[in-house]
């Protein structure tokens, strides 16, 4: 049974029994959703994702690239890659460096 978690996203169409699932688990989602490409799947149910995001110097008056890499945790119903483009959502601390969960694969 999949259970709604508030967000418009397709659900997975595979089941897990992963307690840190938001759809068939007791994860909740809440906060911030970043969108950004996978760079790394080494790690078990674990992914690093770059997100970018312009940055603003005020003294030059110009933008410049900025990155960042968070850490997400991958349910067991869904299958993710590296150079996969995902959307997470942040929920509660789940290891000392992973708070966010994915919640869709978009390609």
């Amino acid at each position: 049974m999949t259970k709604n978690i508030g967000l418009d996203v397709e659900a997975p169409k595979k089941e897990c029994a992963d307690r840190h699932c938001p759809f068939h688990g007791r994860m909740s989602v809440r906060g911030k959703l970043f969108d950004g490409k996978v760079t790394g799947s080494k790690a078990r149910r674990t992914i690093t994702l770059q997100k970018e995001a312009p940055v603003y110097f005020g003294k030059f008056k110009r933008y410049a690239r900025g990155k960042s890499t968070i850490h997400a945790h991958v349910p067991g119903c869904m299958s993710v890659e590296s150079g996969d483009h995902v959307l997470t959502a942040e929920c509660r601390p789940i290891s000392k460096s992973v708070s966010y969960v994915v919640v869709e694969v978009k390609s």
